[in-house]
């Protein structure tokens, strides 16, 4: 993504110097929060070289970027919602929560909101989605990136805390390390319960089958 997008353009042109992105990461993994990033990067500075959706990168492009995106944005914020939220609300729930808290978190106020994904009727604010925007609209690469750098991090800390999951390799998603830890450790406090209840059922079953099989 060399250069701003044509959505961007067009909606600089008709008055909107100011343009948000936003961005989740970690609706899916078993544990740990969900995290949204809002930025506004400057109207008239290029487009900083690299930036991609953050799933393409690696984890040295993403620290990378992320640095540069922070050094260059006129203002970068980070929400989240924890694994209790997540429980309370649901998954996607709990992401317009983390989304609205970056939003509110913006030292300044955009002229327009550009979201990854399709509309949220509980964002709160007036906005456009692009499904795929991370890898086709600038500024919601850039908080792509920034989210996405923000949320490994702390994963890697609580994996210093809770070690044997993976978390500082998975992020908390369900690898084969991760899901063969949930089975053989059971939950931390920093698992989804309803994430991570199947796995746990399967293990129990099969334990089960097992000591059956054991008595044969």
């Amino acid at each position: 993504m060399a250069r701003w997008s044509a959505v961007e353009r067009s909606l600089r042109a008709d008055g909107a110097r100011l343009i948000a992105g936003v961005d989740e990461v970690g609706r899916g993994p078993l544990a740990g929060p969900v995290f949204a990033c809002a930025v506004i990067m400057p109207p008239e500075a290029r487009a900083i070289a690299g930036v991609a959706d953050s799933k393409q990168l690696s984890a040295a492009q993403r620290e990378r970027l992320a640095a540069k995106i922070r050094g260059a944005a006129l203002c970068v914020a980070l929400g989240a919602a924890s694994v209790r939220e997540i429980e309370a609300l649901n998954i996607y729930q709990a992401t317009a929560l983390a989304m609205r808290r970056a939003l509110r978190r913006l030292r300044e106020h955009p002229d327009e909101v550009l979201v990854d994904g399709k509309p949220i009727k509980t964002l709160g604010v007036t906005h456009r989605a692009f499904v795929g925007g991370d890898s086709r609209i600038y500024s919601i690469a850039c908080a792509s990136i920034v989210a996405k750098v923000a949320r490994d991090c702390l994963m890697r800390s609580l994996a210093a805390r809770h070690p044997g999951y993976g978390w500082e390799q998975n992020a908390g998603y369900g690898t084969p390390v991760h899901m063969s830890a949930l089975r053989a450790r059971g939950m931390t406090a920093h698992h989804r319960p309803k994430f991570c209840e199947g796995i746990l059922r399967n293990a129990e079953t099969n334990g089960a089958r097992n000591e059956e099989g054991g008595r044969d």
